[in-house]
């Protein structure tokens, strides 16, 4: 069912468009969690650490396709906004194409890449041949990744956040019963993991397609929305390119911190591992909170409504903060038992090292939670470069932290990574927001004076 945010109350409206997006994002991680779990107590710390080494690497490649496809979604958002269905379905029609050509490039160059960026992070030998065949298997399911992100950015831009939810949670449980069958039944190890989470993704994408061809009228296309167009494909970029480069370059300097944690050993890598699990539970509703403005404000920018931009942006923000209290009491009172389901037996240094991490990110929730409000609020407006540049800031916080504070301060360094980041990445973002924000507002007085 799509849906129209140019109207109705803004706080109303986020939240009804939040909860079904929250409740996805918590299945999401928590298929990913089982995957953790199954790994860390049926195959051991050591097996745990080789999936928890690839983690940066993955987010650079899937970080990208979700920041690509996101771009395409806003596009879609404003065209939806704006009242023109034709525009929209183009946009559709062409992101499909592009997002084939895509993955043909990302699953080639990825496959071919693997064990040379492995060993530049410096994974240790006794888990890299794991490492290797685990995330090479991920990899070679990212046109499965591609298409169901594409198709759910395309609902969400609808104003649809519950027909993704329904699809993620099958492809969850999908997930869920693979693992066990893989790594029990077929006694497949760490690959038997990933093989669960490319089927059940591939699953979900296929189901989505065929339920949106049904069930979504407005879908339908006419020929000449199918035709390929230089010009739509330069625009899908303008705007898709900085958004998947923002995702990867924080990866990049995920992965230069990677690399600085694999230096300390297996032990940290798979307490990291663990509580970055955690971690990412926690903080959900601030990552929902972020993709909801994203459509809320690309479908009012279609519309003209900036005032109802600035009011969403206001209630958005009063309502992250509330939720990142929750999120940080939620891993400092709790993070050891969400720790505990990834390890088996007693291991304090493991346990130790996970809550240490923990009890640091958990004061600094509320910027982490404001950068998924501006970056997503100036994205819905077609504005990837800021975004991208506040990556760029990330980026050079997490190397500084690899370089210098690692090897300074050791452990305690690599837990500061992630609040320095986060604070340096809000300033470029909340500047260039209120600074947009104010010439829109004098432009609006300006022509209200005029035509008094």
């Amino acid at each position: 069912m799509v849906r129209d945010m140019t109207s109705e109350n803004p706080t109303k409206l986020i939240l009804s468009f939040s909860i079904p997006l929250l409740i996805g994002n918590v299945f999401q991680q928590l298929y990913s969690m089982v995957d953790t779990i199954v790994v860390g107590r049926y195959l051991g710390v050591q097996a745990l650490a080789a999936v928890g080494a690839t983690g940066s690497l993955s987010f650079l490649v899937l970080g990208f396709i979700n920041g690509i496809t996101s771009g395409f979604s806003v596009l879609v958002a404003q065209s939806f906004g704006a009242g023109d269905e034709k525009r929209m379905r183009h946009f559709v029609a062409m992101s499909v194409y592009l997002g084939l050509i895509v993955s043909a490039v990302l699953t080639l160059s990825t496959i071919l890449l693997t064990r040379d960026i492995l060993n530049l992070m410096q994974t240790p030998e006794d888990i890299i041949d794991t490492s290797e065949v685990y995330i090479k298997i991920i990899f070679a399911g990212i046109l499965a990744t591609m298409f169901y992100n594409l198709l759910a950015g395309v609902l969400r831009a609808l104003g649809d956040s519950k027909t993704p939810l329904y699809f993620l949670i099958l492809s969850s449980i999908l997930n869920i019963g693979l693992d066990l069958f893989f790594v029990i039944n077929m006694k497949s190890g760490v690959p038997g993991v990933a093989y669960a989470t490319v089927i059940s993704q591939a699953v979900s994408a296929i189901a989505c397609l065929f339920y949106m061809a049904v069930k979504f009228p407005i879908l339908h296309f006419h020929k000449e929305e199918l035709k390929f167009s230089l010009l739509s494909a330069a625009r899908l970029f303008q705007v898709g390119i900085p958004m998947a480069l923002q995702f990867s370059i924080t990866a990049i300097g995920t992965m230069v911190l990677q690399s600085a944690i694999n230096g300390l050993g297996s032990t940290v890598v798979g307490a990291y591992t663990a509580a970055s699990k955690a971690e990412q539970l926690a903080v959900q509703p601030m990552i929902t909170f972020g993709t909801t403005m994203a459509t809320y404000v690309g479908q009012n920018l279609g519309a003209g409504r900036m005032d109802r931009i600035r009011e969403g942006v206001k209630k958005c923000i009063m309502i992250s903060c509330i939720f990142s209290i929750l999120g940080s009491l939620l891993v400092v009172f709790c993070g050891g038992i969400l720790v505990s389901l990834f390890i088996t037996g007693e291991q304090p240094e493991v346990m130790a090292y996970a809550r240490q991490y923990l009890n640091t990110i958990a004061i600094f929730f509320i910027p982490l939670g404001l950068i998924f409000i501006y970056r997503n609020t100036l994205q819905g407006m077609g504005d990837g470069f800021i975004p991208m540049m506040a990556g760029v800031v990330e980026l050079g916080m997490r190397v500084f932290v690899a370089f210098v504070l690692a090897k300074q301060f050791g452990y305690t360094g690599i837990c500061l990574a992630g609040p320095i980041a986060w604070i340096g990445a809000d300033i470029p973002l909340m500047i260039t927001y209120y600074v947009r924000m104010g010439k829109i507002k004098k432009r609006e007085r300006e022509m209200k004076a005029l035509k008094e």
